[in-house]
């Protein structure tokens, strides 16, 4: 990409970008769940409901790592995103190669905690006898490929701030054909069950890194690895990753309380669960890509300086999300009978299947419109609003509908209290986006950075391709406040 060419996200209609974005993206992500989908299919098809619970609160806790990365992925978007808008290309680079390292560091020591503390998480969320032990085990085998998500997820995120729509959606339709072929060789063919699923997990891990680091080299997106540069990043990257992590968290941690809840009802309430769980990352695949394709495209008109293409961009995509939910949800109602017998849950999870397809599906609507507020404060400086959303529906408002709802639901009350929350919180944060898009601030242009310490960098004159927005290492004061500004987007 050379250096001062003009983003392809600030011309032409922002519809047509939101559609081509959300459509690439959610083929990508649609097929990665549909083999987590098939990979729950293919543990219920044992036999034995225990085993099928046992991978849901396995996933519960694999949820909570994943948002991690996923936090870690927008910041990078929005940084890449913003430069490439700025037509600052070299700087895309650094920040993006930067970003990489940040990630694999980062979700380094979160395995290794999630390792350490497995048992007492699971004894938390309510895992007993085999299905806690089926966890365990599962945890174990998978956890540690956790880094290798964060790499494949970086790199798709750069490849979106960038507009190479496909061969972001390459990276998780790599890792999922690959865990397709896998998950029943080694379930079935091998006889290794549940640890065949864990091993199929990590294999798929793995592709998604490779494909997404050999696409970011061969589009010239990443810059030579360095630790100076690296910290040099740091500061601006984290004021952006550190509250994405935060609101991340927030959704596996309500779905950790959840499953918890539900755990008083049997296994068979959680089996229904998890597949209720699959169903929603299956069927809303769309939404989740939508969240994701909007970043780069308000990251890059916001470098531009168009306020006007960031307002349109925030408003077609609600469109989009609404049109979108409306149909799916349509169809899970439709096939609702059909799902309950493919995965032979019991009466108890077939309440919790229904209670989901028929309701709560619904519901998602308004969590879509808040994916997309979530979208605008992030790349638009504001991401404790992010936060403050997200902990509001997750713990908030969401544990307060469980208290308020009537014994008499059942199992099913968690679905519905779930809704609820959606719903309140959802239409307060799609207003205070919109606000915020018709009212966008921008700080001042970035001023060139200082030259790096000597053999600071790997390779000659990498100083010189950074900006004072990337915070030069060990600034203090007003410096690094407006070092953090810059590169974060913050209104003054």
């Amino acid at each position: 990409m050379a250096e001062g060419a003009e983003g392809r996200f600030v011309t032409g209609s922002t519809m047509r970008h939101v559609a081509v974005m959300t459509a690439t993206g959610s083929v990508g992500l649609s097929f990665m769940f549909l083999v987590d989908f098939a990979t729950l299919f293919y543990v219920s098809l044992l036999g034995d409901e225990t085993l099928t619970a046992g991978v849901g609160f396995a996933w519960a806790i694999q949820f909570l790592t994943v948002s991690v990365g996923i936090g870690l992925s927008i910041a990078a978007m929005a940084l890449v995103s913003r430069s490439i808008g700025a037509r600052e290309r070299e700087r895309a680079r650094g920040q993006a190669t930067a970003a990489l390292l940040i990630a694999g560091a980062v979700l380094t020591a979160t395995a290794l905690l999630i390792l350490l503390l497995r048992r007492p998480i699971l004894d938390l969320i309510g895992a007993e006898n085999e299905a806690a032990e089926v966890a365990a085990r599962f945890l174990l085998i998978s956890v540690p490929s956790l880094p290798l998500v964060g790499l494949g997820m970086v790199a798709a995120s750069t490849l979106r701030a960038e507009g190479a729509a496909r061969k972001a959606m390459m990276v998780t339709v790599s890792s999922g054909t690959a865990a397709l072929i896998l998950d029943p060789l080694l379930i079935f063919g091998l006889g290794l069950g549940v640890d065949g699923a864990a091993f199929a997990m990590v294999l798929s891990r793995g592709m998604a890194a490779l494909v997404g680091l050999r696409f970011c080299l061969g589009l010239s997106l990443l810059g030579p690895a360095s630790l100076w540069r690296a910290r040099a990043v740091a500061p601006a990257f984290f004021a952006i990753a550190g509250p994405a992590i935060l609101t991340q968290l927030s959704t596996p941690l309500g779905n950790i309380l959840m499953t918890w809840w539900i755990s008083s009802w049997g296994d068979s309430a959680v089996a229904g669960w998890a597949v209720a769980s699959r169903l929603t990352v299956l069927a809303f695949g769309g939404i989740f890509a939508l969240s994701g394709a909007i970043g780069g495209i308000i990251g890059q008109n916001y470098g531009a300086r168009r306020a006007d293409r960031v307002a349109s961009a925030y408003r077609d995509s609600l469109i989009f999300a609404a049109g979108y939910v409306v149909s799916v949800w349509a169809l899970l109602a439709l096939f609702a009978p059909l799902i309950v017998r493919g995965f032979g849950v019991t009466e108890t999870g077939a309440s919790v299947v229904y209670a989901f397809c028929f309701v709560g599906a619904g519901g998602f609507m308004f969590n879509g419109a808040l994916f997309v507020a979530n979208a605008a404060f992030n790349n638009l400086g504001r991401p404790l609003l992010s936060t403050a959303f997200n902990w509001a529906r997750d713990a908030g408002v969401t544990p307060l509908m469980l208290l308020a709802a009537p014994a008499s639901l059942g199992a099913p009350g968690v679905v519905y209290a779930q809704a609820g929350a959606g719903v309140l919180v959802g239409s307060v944060a799609v207003l205070a986006g919109w606000r915020l898009t018709r009212n966008v601030a921008f700080g001042a242009p970035p001023a060139a950075a200082p030259a790096p310490p000597a053999g600071g960098a790997t390779a000659k004159g990498a100083g010189a391709i950074l900006h004072a927005a990337d915070g030069a290492a060990g600034s203090t004061g007003a410096a690094a406040r407006h070092d953090l500004e810059t590169d974060a987007g913050t209104s003054r």
